[in-house]
């Protein structure tokens, strides 16, 4: 994404190794740095080895989730009240299609608000 000019960055890191569906976790991972594009202005986009797995972390710099509404996202064709835009296109789904992706590969996908401002997005995998 970063090649094709979006504000995207990624941490170097080590290559891991992880046995998966590599299109179907593309995809979920894609989804989470459009929205972070979106609404966030930036990614960053960080990948660590665990003790028992692996995790994939995305910040952005947007407005955050209310609190409230950090479960309902998740929620197929929900969207935000701000996210209603016709700028920003969308029908609700991309969050709920990585969900569901990570959940099939056996992960944890969260969302949670940055002190700093902004969301961060961490899946968890497990070996």
């Amino acid at each position: 994404m970063a090649d094709a000019g979006m504000p995207v960055t990624m941490q170097p890191a080590e290559p891991i190794v992880h046995e998966c569906r590599p299109d179907a976790l593309k995809r979920a991972i894609r989804n989470i740095l459009d929205n972070a594009v979106k609404y966030g202005k930036t990614a960053q986009a960080a990948i660590h080895s665990t003790a028992s797995g692996s995790e994939i972390i995305v910040d952005d710099e947007g407005p955050g989730i209310p609190e409230s509404e950090l479960s309902r996202v998740f929620e197929p064709f929900y969207r935000l009240d701000e996210s209603r835009s016709r700028e920003t296109g969308g029908v609700g789904l991309g969050l709920a299609i990585a969900q569901s992706i990570v959940h099939a590969h056996g992960g944890e996908l969260r969302l949670a608000n940055r002190p700093t401002g902004g969301l961060t997005a961490r899946i968890t995998l497990s070996r």
